[in-house]
C-alpha cells in the first residue's frame, strides 16, 4: 500500500502545509509551480536554494484506467477520480519527507546541508543530487572514485607537505 493512498487531504492542503513548515523553520522563500507530469517546490533556507520535484503519475496508465483486478475498465470519470486520489497522495509523500528532514534538524540529528543535500540548487540551476548522481554511478560500476564529483574547480591546497 501506498503511503496516504486514501488520503482526503486536497493538493492545496499538502502544499500550504508544506509552506507553513517551511516558514517554521526560518524559510525566506518558497514557491511551487507544475507542468505536464510534474510539480516543482523550491523554498530557500538558511541561504541555500532548495528544490523538489514530484514527478505526477501519468493519467492514461493501467491502473487508473482499469479495477485493481484489471479486467474491467473504469468509467472516464472514475479513472480521473483514481489519477486525482494518486497525485494527492504523492503530495502528501512530499509533505512527509520535507516534515521529518525539518524534524531531523530541529532534533539536532542531522543538519540542513546534510539533510537536503542532493536537492540544493546549485548556480547552474541543477541539484546537487542531478549533478553527482551520474559520477557515483560511474565509481559503482568502474570501482574507481572520480577525479572530481562535480563540475567545481579543485581546491586548492595551502597546507604543508604537498609537493
Amino acid at each position: 500500500m501506498v503511503y496516504a493512498s486514501n488520503t482526503s487531504v486536497s493538493r492545496e492542503g499538502s502544499i500550504q502545509e508544506i509552506e507553513r513548515m517551511l516558514i517554521r523553520n526560518g524559510a525566506t522563500k518558497f514557491s511551487y509551480g507544475w507542468d505536464q507530469g510534474r510539480a516543482a517546490v523550491t523554498f530557500c533556507l538558511k541561504g541555500y536554494y532548495i528544490r523538489f520535484l514530484l514527478t505526477m503519475p501519468d493519467q492514461d496508465a493501467k491502473e487508473f484506467c482499469f479495477t485493481p483486478t484489471g479486467r474491467k475498465r473504469r468509467s472516464p470519470s472514475d479513472a480521473r477520480a483514481a489519477w486525482e486520489q494518486a497525485c494527492r497522495a504523492r503530495w502528501r509523500a512530499l509533505a512527509l519527507v520535507i516534515k521529518a528532514k525539518l524534524e531531523a534538524v530541529q532534533a539536532g540529528i542531522t543538519i540542513i546541508e546534510d539533510e537536503f543535500l542532493a536537492h540544493i540548487v546549485m548556480p547552474d540551476g541543477k541539484t546537487v543530487g542531478h549533478s553527482i548522481i551520474p559520477a557515483i554511478n560511474e565509481a559503482y560500476q568502474t570501482g574507481l572514485m572520480p577525479s572530481r564529483m562535480l563540475a567545481l574547480p579543485e581546491p586548492e591546497f595551502k597546507g604543508k607537505g604537498k609537493s
